[in-house]
């Protein structure tokens, strides 16, 4: 009989760094997954017939076959191996069958295990959920190529039925990001949910768009964690503490800015208006701006472009950077972080001008302080509003 093992996760079989020599790790009932010098990783079948241990029999590629599918291998060989029967042949005809994820619900799990793997936290977490909840119960059952248009719209009408026509989209989403992923290994010939359009699962007026408390946090923590350069990461952040346009902060120069004041001066040239904007800076902007500044590579752009010219970054690159991401933040574009921070401080501020007007009117007030009694009014709802921000961010992170 096979020894006994303690059973692997997959978080422990990622962990598995290749050695000198190829060596195994025992999951439990025969099945082991053998890391090659290269770091590939296989899983194989161990057992003895007669009394005699046979040569390992291969089961396939871990990138391909989840934990569960091999397991369930394992289980079909072993009970095989009880009736004196090898297992060598079965497993080299049937070998890569269910590799090829042709159930979705194996199919999703593949996706989850696999490319997954990589992501934050909270992205795995809210993938997961959109698939156990909806997805796997309604169509789990179902052949990967036999899913149509037709279930994927089924899907998301149930969804809406609860009033939930923005968690309804985000299904939508995460079912097509699963078959691009099938598709990109062979195992689907196309794509059920791209054929559904957005904008007849739920629609958003952009001009109206204001972010939640938890899309900020949720939003900032898939910043923080992804690859994105360092910079155009604080260049994001900084977006939304500032509350100014985009164009003002990639085309911000050092010489604007008086971090021992906490200030941050645009001229009047370059925004075309007749005076100059003062924009008081939290402490959490400060931090920021310091570190950009300690690693400079251009002695006046704040975002210098990469091609080494002393020019700024493009206006586009910061969307293109939130894009990449994969944000699943519907319908937001960069300009709702403006419209995103006056209304969360209409509800913030126990100012009564600041709570009376409307919240398009928030940052014209902010502008137009003159005297020092607004400016340090000013400088507190700016603070306020970071601080709002980071624990949106830290409430994310411990959910």
């Amino acid at each position: 009989m096979p020894r006994l093992a303690v059973p692997l996760t997959e978080a422990q079989i990622r962990a598995l760094e290749p050695r000198a020599a190829r060596y195994c790790v025992a999951d439990g009932n025969g099945l082991v997954i053998e890391v090659m010098t290269t770091g590939t990783k296989v899983w194989r079948f161990r057992y003895s017939l007669d009394g005699k241990r046979q040569p390992l029999a291969t089961i396939g590629d871990y990138r391909m076959i989840s934990l569960r599918v091999a397991r369930a291998k394992a289980q079909k060989y072993a009970e095989m191996v009880a009736r004196g029967i090898s297992p060598v042949a079965t497993a080299r005809r049937d070998r890569g069958a269910e590799s090829k994820a042709d159930v979705l619900r194996e199919a999703a799990e593949l996706y989850l295990a696999t490319e997954m793997a990589g992501k934050s936290e909270e992205y795995r977490r809210t993938t997961r959920r959109a698939l156990e909840k909806d997805v796997l119960p309604a169509i789990g059952h179902m052949p990967v190529k036999a899913v149509t248009a037709a279930d994927i719209v089924a899907i998301c009408d149930r969804i809406k039925s609860r009033g939930s026509p923005k968690m309804a989209l985000h299904t939508r989403n995460v079912v097509k990001r699963l078959y691009e992923y099938l598709i990109a290994r062979q195992l689907a010939a196309g794509n059920p949910a791209e054929v559904v359009p957005a904008r007849s699962i739920a629609t958003f007026d952009s001009r109206t768009r204001v972010l939640s408390g938890d899309e900020i946090g949720a939003m900032f923590r898939s910043i923080d964690a992804s690859s994105i350069r360092r910079p155009l990461k604080l260049a994001l952040h900084l977006l939304v503490l500032t509350m100014v346009r985009k164009s003002d902060l990639v085309e911000s120069t050092w010489a604007e800015f008086d971090l021992d004041k906490a200030l941050w001066t645009i001229p009047a040239a370059r925004l075309k208006k007749d005076r100059d904007q003062r924009v008081p800076l939290s402490l959490q902007a400060v931090s920021m701006l310091r570190e950009l500044h300690e690693t400079r590579a251009s002695r006046n752009f704040v975002f210098p472009s990469v091609r080494g010219d002393d020019r700024p970054i493009a206006k586009s690159t910061l969307n293109q950077a939130v894009k990449a991401l994969g944000l699943d933040v519907e319908h937001f574009v960069l300009h709702d972080f403006r419209r995103t921070a006056t209304a969360h401080l209409r509800e913030m501020t126990a100012h009564a001008e600041a709570t009376d007007r409307g919240a398009e009117e928030v940052p014209e007030r902010l502008r137009q302080s003159t005297n020092a009694e607004k400016a340090a009014d000013q400088r507190r709802i700016m603070q306020r509003w970071a601080d709002f921000v980071d624990a949106q961010i830290k409430d994310t992170r411990s959910a």
